[in-house]
């Protein structure tokens, strides 16, 4: 007879799963990290390939509009080839076509060349690492404890843009934008060997008193993407996810030019915009914590709030060129860029749980990529008509206060 009684084999098990599913935690956090730091790297890219080929803004940010354009469309269908072909085929091929894109972009000589590498390979890429894969992976491992999980895995975006925004400036400096594109590649496709040598079956297996509970509890677990797309709880999500993301990347797509031309160095302003890492750090953090405390509803408008205060600040800032007035900026719009993901991506697994929800998922989230690349191009645009920043950020607030509104109309997204 086996020895060990299963009371004392059930701690060893939950300790055993619990030290797997930290595991997943800290690839997840990796991979969004690079993802997202590279692909917003390009705000620090700006001004230098702008200079460099003498393009006005809006032909330069339409770059960084179809890196969030083409991640956006490409989002149901990575949640469809995580359904079908695990985690192992999605990441690869994410690494693959980010380090190969900046590697051709680092001999570019035409718009079209950085708009199909930057703009189009990047930003599939970056899709393929990012926050549909994540969600759909840690969903397995994390359950309930969902939005802890995504808050910390969306904070490596801001650990991204804190890491790689300076580091991009410096290499700048020492390289020029050509050399620091072939670095990105190289390192990037480097990483491809290690990821190849993880324990993927293990990793996409998933905790199995997840699985258990999962089958156990969750009803209306049969949707499709047809059934879904017919719920207003579908549409309301992606509505959420569009018009933030316009609003938020109408600003951040220029904020370092802003800076810049408010006064500030170009070391300082990209430094300063990427200590917004830490700021988004605690504010995901902070945000998930008073989901628990007061609610997800509150928690969300409260986020918006202090978005909006922000873009109160950053416009004073063009007036009030003070570290004081930009560390405030840092602190409230920072925190808040992303702070909403990790809540609105547990609504979304919530309501719509079941086999499909990758690919359900991966829908909405073409809300959030179209909304980006509107957003992005639009700015860009705006300030080539007006010559100013300020319409820009008039419309950035209007398309905040219209993210908002559904957290305050449609019940499903108020419990």
């Amino acid at each position: 007879m086996d020895s060990k009684t299963p009371e004392g084999e059930a701690p060893a098990k939950a300790q055993k799963s619990e030290r797997i599913a930290l595991n997943v935690l800290a690839l997840c956090f990796v991979l969004a990290l690079l993802g997202r730091g590279l692909s917003d790297s390009f705000t620090v890219f700006l001004k230098p390939i702008s200079e460099s080929f003498g393009w006005d803004r809006a032909q330069v940010v339409s770059v960084y509009s179809l890196t969030w354009l083409a991640g956006g469309l490409m989002a149901p269908v990575i949640g469809r080839l995580f359904d079908r072909f695990g985690p192992r085929t999605v990441y690869s091929l994410g690494l693959f076509l980010i380090g190969g894109a900046f590697l051709v972009a680092s001999w570019a000589q035409t718009l079209w060349q950085l708009q199909l590498s930057i703009g189009l390979c990047v930003g599939i890429g970056v899709a393929f690492v990012g926050n549909v894969p994540n969600s759909i992976l840690l969903g397995r491992w994390f359950g309930p404890r969902l939005p802890t999980a995504m808050a910390f895995v969306y904070s490596a975006m801001g650990a991204g843009v804190l890491v790689l925004l300076p580091a991009s400036q410096l290499l700048i400096d020492h390289v020029g934008w050509r050399g620091a594109y072939q670095l990105f590649g190289i390192v990037t496709l480097g990483l491809l060997l290690p990821l190849s040598l993880l324990p993927w079956r293990l990793f996409a297996s998933g905790a199995p008193d997840i699985a258990r509970k999962a089958n156990a509890e969750f009803i209306d677990g049969d949707w499709t993407l047809s059934s879904a797309m017919r719920h207003h709880a579908f549409w309301a999500l992606f509505s959420t996810f569009f018009f933030t993301a316009v609003g938020m990347y109408a600003i951040s797509a220029q904020i370092v030019a802003y800076l810049i031309d408010a006064g500030f160095p170009p070391l300082e302003a990209a430094t300063a915009w990427g200590f917004s890492g830490i700021a988004l750090l605690f504010g995901m953090l902070g945000v998930t914590q008073f989901d628990a405390i007061i609610g997800r509803r509150p928690s969300v408008l409260l986020s918006y709030a202090i978005s909006i205060i922000g873009i109160g600040l950053l416009f004073l800032l063009q007036y009030y060129p003070s570290y004081w007035l930009l560390i405030a900026f840092v602190v409230t719009f920072g925190s808040m860029i992303g702070s909403r993901g990790p809540l609105i991506t547990a609504t979304a697994m919530r309501i719509f749980r079941g086999e499909r929800v990758g690919t359900i998922f991966g829908t909405i989230s073409v809300g959030s990529g179209l909304g980006s690349a509107l957003g992005a191009w639009a700015g860009g645009l705006i300030h080539d008509w007006t010559h100013s920043y300020n319409p820009v950020m008039a419309f950035a607030l209007v398309a905040v206060v219209l993210g908002l509104i559904p957290f305050l109309v449609v019940p499903a997204l108020r419990r």
